[in-house]
């Protein structure tokens, strides 16, 4: 075992956020490029693009759950978790690699193009699926309960600042490109870190000198009352998320004059071009300031906020920040261009960017704080399980969000309804989450 991992050290937990962050570029990407991608290349609508993002957490249902218990009851290849995320790993690798050729295999494969595309999706979605779940319970089966929520909040920090990264990229040189890119940082930073991180064999043991200790005593039973608590909670934060990851581009066509005229008239393809990379930049740009919020955040701010309030009380601020956040851009989205001065013209347009950094402190909190709550409300011999389970709170408003709320915003002729939902929905969830009893930890 290296020094690092006895210690618990700052490097160590670093090393040991790599596989998430690796899932998690691979999740930005898809964010970022598939919708993207469907609309402007390949021509699909609204709510085919939705279901092609229901096809990936309908199996997530099921793989997550079983991925979960599985590895807490296997042993091969030097690990529990380990064998998981290098699987996940090198498929979510080639299903990126797919991403931008599904016109080509379309052609060449003879399957219509929406099949291609759903196939690709599943398997990208359930790549990750696959690897995510071990990527955290990895997390939790190596540090002791006094470095959990450390060890979460620097996961959530390094995967954020790749995830600006992925936003930067595809901002700056394009989605295809960044898919590209994405390619070779999934694979690596999924397969290289297994080499030196050291599982328990038991799970539920001190996750320091004593981690080959073969004495382990279980020392926590599940709260099945507050875990139901706590999902239900972190569903609706989801169905806010999600709804706004899917259907964003929808906002920005609608949103602004330019865009909308231009889609009505007869332009070159080139034009034609330009103007969806002017959406796809818009998206890319949104989306990074969300994540460079998202991971800044969690080390430096959520981490000592919890230590003075809790957990339970610093993610109900954020989630009731980000709704707000929400709110403001459908206030400053229903201003009338030719009611305001060139300035305000200029600020209507920038304040998507502004409320996105505002959500970012929400977003902040939804990718880091959650597990570590949920990993103290369950038994350490079962955490890939629960965390399976815990899953289907992200998975279930997902398929709501893609499979339902499609038609509705489609049918809507103010896309701002997409942020009327997200932020509802995120205000539900501010306050379930004050319902969930956040338990001591023993320093």
């Amino acid at each position: 075992m290296l020094s690092i991992q006895k210690k618990l050290t700052n490097s160590f937990l670093s090393l040991l956020s790599f596989p998430s962050t690796a899932m998690g570029f691979a999740l930005s990407v898809q964010i970022s490029a598939l919708s993207w991608i469907l609309s402007t290349q390949y021509h699909l609508e609204i709510d085919k693009i939705g279901l092609v993002w229901a096809a990936g957490p309908t199996a997530g249902i099921l793989g997550q759950v079983i991925i979960g218990l599985i590895s807490d009851n296997v042993w091969f290849w030097g690990g529990r978790r380990k064998p998981f995320i290098f699987i996940g790993g090198v498929l979510a690798a080639l299903s990126l690699l797919a991403l931008p050729n599904i016109g080509f295999i379309h052609e060449k494969s003879g399957v219509s193009l929406f099949v291609v595309a759903v196939i690709v999706a599943l398997t990208l979605d359930l790549s990750i699926n696959i690897s995510f779940n071990p990527t955290r319970s990895i997390i939790a089966d190596v540090t002791t309960e006094e470095k959990r929520t450390k060890g979460y909040t620097i996961m959530q920090t390094v995967s954020g600042s790749f995830g600006v990264l992925a936003y930067a990229i595809g901002a700056v040189w394009g989605n295809i490109n960044l898919i590209y890119i994405a390619v070779f940082l999934v694979f690596v930073m999924s397969v290289l870190p297994m080499f030196f991180i050291e599982e328990p064999r038991h799970l539920g043991a001190q996750a320091t000198e004593n981690l080959q200790d073969e004495t382990v005593t279980e020392y926590r039973k599940t709260d099945y009352p507050n875990f139901i608590k706590l999902f239900i909670a972190h569903f609706f934060t989801w169905l806010g998320v999600q709804t706004m990851f899917v259907y964003m581009f929808a906002y920005v066509q609608n949103r602004f004059p330019e865009f909308v005229v231009a889609a009505s008239q007869n332009l070159s393809e080139s034009e034609k071009t330009d103007i969806n990379n002017q959406i796809g930049s818009i998206i890319s740009i949104s989306f990074l300031l969300l994540n460079l919020i998202g991971a800044l955040l969690p080390a430096f701010i959520l981490d000592p906020l919890t230590e003075k309030i809790g957990k339970v009380k610093t993610h109900f601020l954020c989630l009731f920040i980000m709704a707000l956040a929400y709110f403001g851009i459908i206030y400053y989205g229903n201003i009338s261009f030719g009611e305001v001065s060139l300035f305000g013209k200029r600020f209507v347009f920038y304040s998507v960017y502004i409320f996105m950094i505002i959500a970012g402190i929400g977003w902040a909190a939804i990718v880091s704080l959650p597990f570590a709550i949920m990993s103290q409300q369950v038994s350490p011999k079962t955490v890939g399980l629960f965390m399976g389970i815990f899953n289907l709170s992200v998975v279930l408003p997902q398929l709501v969000s893609s499979s339902y709320l499609g038609s509705v915003i489609k049918d809507a002729a103010d896309k701002s309804i997409i942020f009327e939902i997200s932020g509802f929905s995120l205000l539900v969830s501010a306050l379930l989450w004050l319902l969930v009893k956040e338990p001591k930890v023993n320093k």
